[in-house]
């Protein structure tokens, strides 16, 4: 009889055990992370649908001009007015039309310049002055003649840096208009790389994403322009021991993206990674950590411009596949998706 009584008591206890583990293990799968976000449509741009374009905001104008139809590369020039949700067209660019070049503004005017004009790689350099609707040719890149490279303007000069020359590269260059010269600063200290963001954020630029032989990278980095250094941040990848980045995995590296800023974040989404990808991650600056958004709700792309207006993120053209798009979207980072403005 004793022997019984203890048999049931320990069966007793392993069912109680066992319940225990059950209500932990259902508790754990049932807390994930909401994803949040909605991605509302705009304006459409006005001109063709076209990719690897260049964009440039003087004020709370976007300017917006050349890339690929999927047949010519272009030359028109639009420039977005956000109060009225209008475009006009601008002067053509002088230049050869060309796609996967850059673009900055510095001191109320913009400068466009580098890219591929379907044979060859690119280093001229023209400034538009939106006063006069009128372009010139200033001072060709002194680097080597490339494209897919980011640009950056911090106080009265512009940047361009890393792209692809034959070879990926990683060399940085200071634009002075006031002067009409370049000259070459420190080196990104990562990876080389092409098809890479960047943005500025505090009078820091930030550079993140890309590839380079064929990798995708995971390095992100801060440039200073006034001890002319950079600071690595955060991989954008698992690699931790710690749990602020258990959700990354692979998924926030791609190439050929767009990153916009809002309200003190940044945001990384669209591009390729082995394919079209439309996710979107945020980017909390002051903490150097990621969280996934809502994806972006129209048709995946990449090469597409993002732009922000009064605080308000933008994206606009990219292609899919044999798609070239002309669609405009609004982010809206702390909503819920809502189907009804799409």
């Amino acid at each position: 009889m004793h022997k019984i009584k203890t048999l049931l008591s320990f069966s007793f206890l392993i069912i109680m055990l066992t319940g225990i583990m059950s209500s932990c293990s259902k508790s754990s799968s049932s807390s994930t992370t909401t994803i949040i976000g909605d991605w509302a449509r705009g304006s459409e741009f006005e001109g063709v649908g076209r990719t690897e374009a260049v964009t440039f905001t003087i004020g709370d104008s976007v300017y917006i001009g050349g890339g690929y139809d999927g047949t010519n590369r272009l030359s028109d020039f639009w420039v977005y007015n956000k109060n009225t949700a209008t475009w006009l067209r601008r002067a053509d660019f002088p230049g050869a039309a060309r796609n996967s070049g850059v673009a900055f503004s510095v001191n109320g005017k913009g400068y466009v310049g580098t890219g591929f004009d379907g044979l060859n790689k690119l280093n001229d350099f023209w400034e538009f002055d939106p006063a006069t609707n009128s372009w010139k040719q200033v001072a060709s890149f002194t680097g080597s003649a490339r494209y897919g490279a980011v640009a950056f303007s911090i106080g009265n000069y512009g940047y361009v840096c890393s792209g692809y020359d034959g070879n990926y590269l990683k060399d940085l260059w200071q634009y002075s208009p006031s002067t009409d010269t370049w000259t070459q600063m420190a080196s990104l200290t990562g990876d080389k790389r092409t098809d890479a963001v960047a943005f500025v954020y505090n009078s820091k630029a930030y550079v993140v994403t890309g590839i380079n032989n064929g990798s995708y990278l995971n390095d992100f980095w801060m440039y200073d322009p006034t001890t002319n250094a950079w600071t690595e941040k955060r991989k954008i990848t698992s690699v931790s021991t710690d749990t602020y980045d258990d959700l990354y995995g692979t998924n926030i590296t791609r190439s050929n993206a767009t990153m916009f800023v809002m309200n003190n974040k940044a945001y990384l989404t669209c591009g390729n990674r082995s394919g079209i990808i439309g996710t979107t991650w945020e980017y909390d600056i002051a903490n150097d950590t990621w969280t996934e958004k809502t994806g972006f709700e129209g048709p995946a792309r990449e090469g597409a411009l993002s732009f922000t207006i009064q605080n308000q993120g933008y994206l606009t053209t990219g292609s899919n596949s044999t798609t070239r798009f002309d669609d405009l979207w609004l982010f809206y980072p702390d909503n819920a998706v809502d189907a009804n403005d799409n």
